[in-house]
């Protein structure tokens, strides 16, 4: 064969390709991003049939949200980033008005008022995972950068105020992770040395200050827990001490898919949703766990690529709290899993039950495809 027949050859099967990577683009979606998260939540899907004892009713269910997600990913991504600029202080204003209704008329369920029922039930908390981050991007984009200290405070209240609020319910893993996605803006924009520092030092009197006026029994049970599981093996330390069983007894390579004892013997609680990392490590090993992160970095990783192309500073910091607030969630479940941090109710995104924070992931990453497939190319 000669070498232009072979480079024909070539061509036509490269043709398929262009053709697919043009409707993408057309779809404003972003090939290597989307594909990144299909495979995690193909992943999840797996791992969840196991977990729920091979349920066909939940594990279905979960596939008609994982639908409705991918669906919300879609309809945020044909959102120019200038329509979603000039919306953003009416979304935050709208997710504060939500919050307070929680207080006085949400529904209590398991100790908490965080729900809203208006023919869908859903918590308004998940709205300000967005709506913060955008907020203070919308705040600071067109402001001297790195930000002045004035500016830092009234930042500062854009992010204490739901983040109280949410704390009220009392829901404070989520309010923690509130507070991150905005605090990550302001250090995307520039934060100057010496206020690092100064928020360090002020840390102490306001751990004091939250442990002592703010924090329930429970809660601070969950810190104590965390130092030393065995004081109260069965109770609040339970958790803990099976979900490291369950890791540790998985080894290298697991013990089969839906051959986990600790899961299928029901030893493991809350398995299905913020222990089911653990119900991985038993049954797929550590090499399963790790193939899961490799995962999580590449879709991290591309968001921060997509936040350095990004046009402008409300791009480019909206695009780079989404990207390190996924990495901060995937964080703080794999660590309160292995005992590194406090029990905090936090699901593994996009593999735990549950179609709520799926929903929001999903339309943040529709975000960054949008800012990605909106971004404006200088010329050379």
């Amino acid at each position: 064969m000669r070498f232009s027949d072979t480079r024909g050859l070539f061509e036509r099967n490269a043709a398929p390709l262009t053709d697919v990577a043009r409707v993408m683009r057309n779809l404003n979606l972003d090939g290597p991003l989307l594909g990144g998260l299909l495979l995690i939540c193909g992943f999840g899907l797996v791992v969840l049939y196991s977990a729920v004892g091979a349920d066909v009713d939940l594990w279905l269910q979960q596939c008609i949200r994982l639908c409705i997600a991918l669906g919300a990913l879609f309809v945020v991504a044909q959102l120019p980033p200038d329509f979603m600029r000039r919306w953003t202080p009416w979304g935050y204003l709208t997710g504060l008005i939500l919050l307070i209704l929680v207080l006085v008329l949400g529904e209590i369920g398991q100790g908490a008022q965080r729900w809203l029922d208006v023919g869908i039930r859903f918590q308004p908390s998940e709205i300000m995972k967005l709506a913060v981050p955008m907020m203070v991007a919308w705040y600071l984009h067109d402001r001297q950068i790195p930000p002045k200290f004035g500016q830092l405070l009234l930042v500062l209240l854009m992010i204490l105020v739901p983040t109280a609020l949410i704390a009220s319910q009392p829901d404070l893993g989520t309010a923690v992770l509130i507070a991150a996605a905005g605090i990550l803006v302001v250090f995307l924009a520039g934060m100057p040395v010496r206020l690092i520092v100064l928020l360090i030092l002020l840390a102490i009197p306001g751990a004091y200050t939250l442990w002592n006026f703010f924090m329930h029994d429970y809660q601070k049970q969950r810190i104590l827990t965390l130092l030393n599981p065995d004081t109260d093996p069965l109770g609040a330390g339970y958790n803990i001490i099976q979900s490291k069983i369950a890791l540790g007894s998985g080894g290298l390579f697991g013990k089969g898919w839906t051959n986990g004892s600790q899961a299928q013997l029901e030893f493991l609680p809350e398995r299905s949703t913020d222990f089911i990392f653990a119900v991985m490590g038993e049954e797929l090993g550590l090499l399963g766990l790790l193939s899961l992160i490799g995962l999580y970095m590449f879709v991290v990783g591309r968001g921060l690529y997509i936040a350095a192309q990004a046009r402008d500073t409300f791009t480019r910091l909206v695009a780079g709290s989404i990207s390190l607030t996924f990495f901060v969630y995937v964080f703080v479940n794999t660590a309160m899993v292995t005992g590194l941090v406090p029990v905090v109710g936090i699901p593994l995104p996009l593999v735990s039950y549950g179609g709520t924070s799926m929903v929001t992931i999903m339309a943040g990453f529709g975000i960054l495809m949008s800012i990605h497939t909106h971004r404006k190319l200088l010329p050379h």
